[in-house]
């Protein structure tokens, strides 16, 4: 069963950086529209960015100048690279992906497991 898996999270000083990665379980999945969320703890989750494959890039304001979001289609993965980070911005974050076997297609809507980031103040 395919699904999601996300990785680079950690422990973090303010202002550091740290990049997360989202793939599929198989390789050969396209990544296509895709989200980033965070969950902080006693928070809902939040959706920190949106990715419509070559077409937008959007990220709540909270994040915009610090976090990018790229794509390696070569390894159908995705990034989210966050820089400049601040104690509120420590929650678990989650990729959440439309998965395809082309560019055009779209067999479901998948979740990764989540990685925790963590920013020490």
């Amino acid at each position: 069963q395919v699904q999601l898996v996300e990785s680079g999270g950690g422990l973090v000083q303010a202002g550091g950086s740290l990049t997360l990665s989202c793939a599929a379980s198989e390789s050969f999945f396209h990544i296509n529209a895709m989200a980033w969320y965070r969950q902080a703890p006693g928070k809902q989750r939040e959706l920190v960015a949106t990715d419509t494959k070559g077409v937008s890039t959007n990220y709540v304001d909270s994040v915009k100048g610090r976090f990018t979001v790229s794509r390696d289609n070569n390894k159908n993965t995705v990034y989210l690279q966050m820089n400049s980070l601040k104690p509120e911005d420590t929650a678990v974050y989650y990729c959440n992906a439309e998965l395809g076997y082309s560019d055009y297609d779209n067999i479901g809507d998948y979740w990764g497991q989540g990685t925790q980031v963590t920013v020490s103040s």
